[in-house]
């Protein structure tokens, strides 16, 4: 796909910062997943937003993977940024750290891959002006393993899954 404008992965790159508090836990003590997965798609779809220039509306989330739990205070950060684009669809990569608070060290607690449409004011489908440019291999090795979701996302759909 030919585009007259591209924009950079780390034009479009969204990190929020959060401290958890009691209403994000829930009666086992940890982040409750559904709070993080909505955090994790509001973080998504800015990143979205931000590559198209426009609405955009969450079309589906893959490879959601919970690795570790989070607890009251931790320091939650979010990191979302496009991985491909295509006509007017965008796969957007979201990663979830908790950040020690003496060394700044982070380490993951959850990943996903979001598909985001960027959608007119009557919230159709509308073609993304911006193509992505992909300046080092790890944008490179992100567009291309895009490429392997978005066939396993048209197999699943063709099995009825």
């Amino acid at each position: 796909m030919e585009y007259e404008k591209y924009r950079s992965v780390d034009d479009s790159k969204t990190e929020w910062v959060k401290c958890i508090q009691y209403e994000d836990i829930n009666g086992a003590g940890r982040l409750y997943g559904g709070r993080l997965m909505e955090w994790m798609d509001q973080v998504s779809g800015i990143a979205a937003t931000r590559h198209c220039g426009g609405h955009v509306t969450t079309a589906a989330c893959d490879d959601l993977q919970f690795k570790n739990a989070a607890y009251i205070n931790d320091v939650l950060v979010i990191i979302s940024k496009v991985t491909y684009v295509g006509r007017s669809s965008m796969e957007v990569r979201t990663d979830v750290y908790i950040e020690d608070r003496e060394s700044g060290m982070r380490r993951v607690i959850n990943r996903a891959y979001f598909t985001e449409v960027h959608v007119d004011d009557q919230g159709k489908p509308a073609k993304v002006k911006y193509g992505l440019r992909l300046e080092s291999e790890s944008d490179k090795a992100e567009w291309e393993g895009a490429l392997k979701r978005i066939e396993m996302r048209k197999k699943r759909r063709a099995e009825g899954f």
